[in-house]
């Protein structure tokens, strides 16, 4: 294997798109991979905001940049400057990747991917399931999108009335007229239908960052009671690597995963698109995870 450590001219670049970023694991992870594998490629991080967004997008088209990450605060945004959206992207009205040919970009949203492919890491067989999933903000509608793409049979999304309402209801719309997943909208504040709607579910999810670091007493489910055996809980957050809901589940024998390999593998599905070419994911979760 060659082991290419220079830039040279032919160097293509990658990279993400964020503010903040300084924080990112994703160049440490894609250089590894990239090294790896002998590929004659670079990852950095820029720090980009939505007003800057557009004109450095502009830019790394016609600089033929072969692809780029979006994080916060530019999901959203970058749907508009995209030539081409994947349905996954469209309907979550989210880009987290793009993809450049030829100076068409097209958008791709790998959050969703690599929650399932998380799942399957984990062992949790979802597909044919029914899934509750608490929350409607960015990385819970990339779930909710992409289960009911792959074929989740049945959804229930638990929001409050808050600014996501109105795009989670419409989201719900669009996968019930396109896929074959039942995807219900329920309002959180109503605990007698949360706790119906757990107690048939496959797997609850917390696609919420209640109980994420500094905030590690907080919880999401409040109630014990509406967690039993075998019941899989997948809770996003990664830090803390085992939050409150997930001390909560282990006590009522679930089977239970948090966010950090969902964070792995959408990184993973974004050097596939890129590339044409699989991650060594054992290897960088070794080294990195």
């Amino acid at each position: 294997m060659e082991n290419k450590k220079t830039i040279s001219g032919t160097t293509q670049l990658t990279c993400l798109l964020g503010s903040p970023v300084a924080h990112s694991i994703s160049p440490a992870m894609h250089n590894e991979a990239f090294t790896q594998l002998g590929l004659d490629c670079r990852y950095m991080a820029f720090d980009v905001n939505e007003t800057t967004l557009p004109a450095v997008v502009d830019a790394f088209r016609y600089m033929n940049v072969l692809g780029f990450n979006l994080t916060m605060p530019n999901k959203n945004k970058m749907c508009e400057l995209c030539d081409e959206l994947t349905p996954a992207a469209r309907i979550g009205g989210a880009v987290n990747t793009v993809v450049n040919r030829d100076g068409r970009l097209i958008g791709y949203t790998t959050d969703g991917i690599g929650f399932m492919d998380a799942c399957r890491d984990a062992g949790f067989s979802i597909l044919g399931q029914k899934m509750t999933l608490l929350g409607a903000g960015g990385a819970a509608s990339a779930i909710l999108v992409q289960a009911a793409l792959d074929g989740v049979r049945e959804i229930s999304v638990f929001s409050r009335h808050s600014r996501f309402w109105d795009r989670a209801a419409s989201m719900v719309d669009q996968l019930n007229a396109e896929t074959a997943c039942k995807v219900t909208l329920y309002d959180y504040e109503d605990p007698a239908v949360l706790k119906r709607e757990i107690a048939d579910s496959a797997i609850l999810v917390n696609g919420t960052s209640v109980g994420m670091a500094p905030d590690t007493d907080a919880c999401v489910i409040t109630d014990a009671s509406l967690l039993r055996p075998g019941l899989m809980v997948y809770d996003i957050i990664y830090n803390p690597l085992e939050t409150k809901l997930l001390k909560m589940a282990k006590a009522a024998s679930c089977l239970c995963a948090n966010g950090l390999y969902m964070l792995l593998y959408q990184g993973a599905a974004a050097f596939r698109i890129w590339t044409g070419q699989d991650m060594p994911v054992d290897l960088i979760k070794e080294k990195y995870f």
